[in-house]
């Protein structure tokens, strides 16, 4: 074992996190879960997330079973719904060719949907104690640090050089003690912005702290301007207090999940609501922003209070009206739900 993973397995077992959902028990199904989630997201976000999911389908073939709307039901609000159907065909794919469990063999685990080297190594790691190193985006900066490597860590050479020193650091005993480690060190203490270098157990030999680069390392990624996009939102709801509901496409974002139909401003909104629903009369919400990775989305709300639907849409397996009472059950982005279980009452007629 090498100093840097028993310096690290020493501060783990005082000062690492023990008591996450995922680790009693700590099999490859809960594993696996935590790890998709907690791409791009936090841990004290991911946790209710986590425990709702596996409540509802506490097993691998649970969730191959289900259908797509309970699935991103499930996962909604937990943003990047493409992890949340790569999982769910994941699942499927181990049912198929794995007996429903998930490989232990890393070529097969990696071929998996969704899960590349890190998710596989990490897997492996922690289910089954295997020696495989990980390079999420916490060990990438801790690591970027502690060897003192420039270059934003997504450029081939530094990812490499990365790789190399992960392998080198994991140890053949404790492997996943140390795969956790490494992670909640860069979770707790080799933080983003203003590290906590005096709490740091690798300090002493970490050459951005040696040459107070901490601030520097990891290099940025060159920024760029974050362009605005609009959309108006229909709201149409009939007389029942149903809203008319739409699925999204196979691409661009929020694909697959039920949402609300749009348009290109007023004009093209009250076009559209007229294709569904005969309509009187538009009440303009409150806009509201919704950032995503790659640019922001400035959204108008338009409600069409006590439209009658215009004709059956049995024949459309993309629309649909619902109550507020069937939302729960069906994946809807974030902003969307927000926004329909805040509407006004109807309007009287």
């Amino acid at each position: 074992m090498t100093p840097f993973a028993s310096t690290l397995l020493a501060w783990f077992d005082h000062h690492g996190r023990h008591d996450l959902p995922w680790q009693h028990p700590r099999d490859a199904y809960r594993v696996w879960l935590s790890e998709i989630m907690l791409q791009q997201t936090q841990v004290v976000t991911v946790i209710p997330y986590f425990q709702r999911f596996v409540s509802q389908l506490p097993t691998l073939p649970d969730l191959a079973a289900a259908d797509e709307d309970t699935v991103l039901a499930l996962w909604s609000g937990l943003g990047y719904y493409r992890r949340a159907r790569f999982l769910h065909r994941a699942a499927q794919v181990c049912v198929e060719k794995h007996g429903g469990e998930l490989p232990r063999d890393f070529d097969a685990l990696a071929a998996l949907p969704g899960i590349g080297r890190s998710t596989a190594g990490a897997v492996l790691a922690q289910a089954y104690g295997l020696r495989f190193p990980i390079l999420d985006g916490n060990v990438k900066r801790v690591l970027t640090r502690y060897h003192g490597i420039a270059g934003h860590p997504s450029e081939r050479d530094v990812e490499k050089q990365l790789w190399l020193h992960a392998a080198a650091h994991t140890p053949g005993e404790r492997t996943a003690d140390y795969t956790q480690a490494i992670m909640d060190l860069g979770a707790t203490v080799c933080v983003r912005t203003r590290p906590l270098c005096a709490m740091c157990p690798m300090r002493s030999d970490c050459v951005a702290h040696r040459d107070n680069l901490t601030a520097q390392l990891p290099t940025p990624k060159p920024g760029k301007a974050i362009p605005t996009r609009n959309t108006t939102m229909l709201i149409l709801r009939d007389t029942d207090g149903r809203v008319l509901l739409q699925r999204r496409g196979a691409q661009g974002v929020w694909s697959g999940l039920w949402s609300l139909p749009e348009a290109d401003g007023t004009d093209g909104a009250w076009r559209e609501a007229q294709r569904h629903a005969r309509i009187d009369d538009a009440q303009a919400l409150t806009p509201f922003m919704h950032v995503f990775s790659h640019y922001r989305l400035q959204i108008q709300p338009l409600l069409f209070d006590g439209a009658t639907p215009a004709h059956a849409i049995a024949d459309n397996a993309d629309l649909r009206w619902c109550t507020l009472a069937e939302l729960p059950s069906l994946g809807l982005p974030a902003p969307v739900r927000s926004l329909l279980t805040a509407l006004p009452e109807p309007t009287a007629l």
